[in-house]
Parts: structure tokens; sequence; C-alpha cells
């Protein structure tokens, strides 16, 4: 069964960790999901409303910090196309955009060993990169990702997330941008998916995962 969340509607805030910005701390419920989806989903954890806000105001912060710059994004497939797409489209500066294919999930709910399959095929080195992913999780991910690119010499390497799950980290993982800090739950919506399904929700919401699945990496 999921973790249990207090249940306030309201969205609170705190400091974040290496950048002195303020990210909002996701602390309860935004609603109930349609009637369709009440199976496989407990609740709206953060409003299609709420997220376009952010959303714009992650790119005004990143436009403001690469003022006079090029900017390569690379964003890691599949979870994160619906919030780099919106991320990119508020970014007012010159940008490339690369993919990068992480796979960690067997199934999309299991995690399973972690490979990367996909790598940019421009040339990275002295450029001015951030990294574009849907979540945060235990680290893993954004860990060996940032390693790898790392070797490719590039002028500067940041990253920004759409979530982040601080309670499950398991590497010293930071991202430098971050939308949300959430609740350890298994969320889906905006990208993310439970077994392929519900990407193209337009909010954020609480899924209820298959017996014995995992969180993400």
């Amino acid at each position: 069964m999921p973790p249990r969340i207090t249940p306030t509607r309201g969205i609170s805030e705190r400091v974040a960790s290496g950048r002195g910005a303020r990210v909002p701390l996701v602390t309860g419920t935004g609603g109930a999901p349609p009637e369709a989806l009440r199976r496989e989903l407990r609740s709206v954890l953060i409003p299609a409303s709420r997220i376009r806000s952010r959303v714009g105001e992650l790119g005004r912060r990143i436009s403001a910090d690469y003022a006079g710059r090029e900017l390569v994004v690379v964003g890691l497939m599949n979870g994160t196309v619906v919030f780099l797409s919106d991320l990119i489209r508020q970014i007012r500066l010159p940008l490339s955009l690369e993919f990068l294919r992480a796979t960690s999930y067997r199934d999309s709910t299991r995690p399973g060993l972690l490979t990367i399959t996909r790598t940019p095929p421009v040339e990275l080195g002295g450029r001015h990169v951030l990294v574009v992913d849907d979540i945060l999780d235990t680290g893993r991910t954004l860990d060996t990702v940032l390693r790898r690119l790392r070797r490719l010499g590039p002028a500067s390497l940041r990253t920004c997330v759409l979530l982040d799950k601080p309670e499950r980290r398991e590497r010293p993982a930071i991202a430098d941008y971050v939308g949300f800090r959430i609740p350890d739950v298994f969320v889906v919506g905006y990208g993310l998916d439970l077994a392929g399904r519900h990407r193209n929700l337009p909010y954020v919401a609480i899924a209820i995962p298959p017996s014995g699945s995992g969180g993400r990496v």
C-alpha cells in the first residue's frame, strides 16, 4: 500500500540545497483524479496549473544563469519528454537539443540494471551542458549519466529535474534546478509512467503501483 500523506492541499516552500533558490515542497494532494483512473491513481499531487507556473519559473532562472552563452540541453528519454518540451520553450537563449537514453527498469515498475544505450552524437567538449530529467529518486541514474558526460569535457555541467524525492537517495546526487520536492510516493503523469501508462496526464498523480514493485532510480 502506498505511504499515507498528510491531507493538506497547500504547497509550502523550503530552501534548496546548493544554489540558494526556493523549491516548492509538495506536502499533500491537489484533488481527486477522474473516475476512469481511480483504480490506479490515488490522488492528484501537483495540478497542471502549478506545473505550468513552476516550469516558467525554471525557464526564467536558467535563462538568467546562462545569459550570453549558448546551451546544450540533454534530455533523458523517455520520461522527461513532456517536461523537457515545455521547459525549453521557456528558455530565452540559443540552444541545441540532444537526447540520452538511460534504461533502468524491466517493466517500468521494477528497477533493473542501469544501462546507457544512447549518448549525444554531438561534441560536448568546451560547451555548457544542462541535463534534464523527470525525477531524481535514488540518484543512481543521474550519478551515472553525469560521470559519463564529465569524461567529454564540457565547460560546465548542470542538471534540472521536475521532481526530487530526497528520502530515497542512495547516491549523493543533487540537481541544480528542481521543480518540486515530493515525499516518498510512486508518481505518474506529465511524462512519468506506470508500466507504460499515464505519461500523457497533464498533472502529477500518486499511483497505486502493482504489488512488489519498486521505485525509480
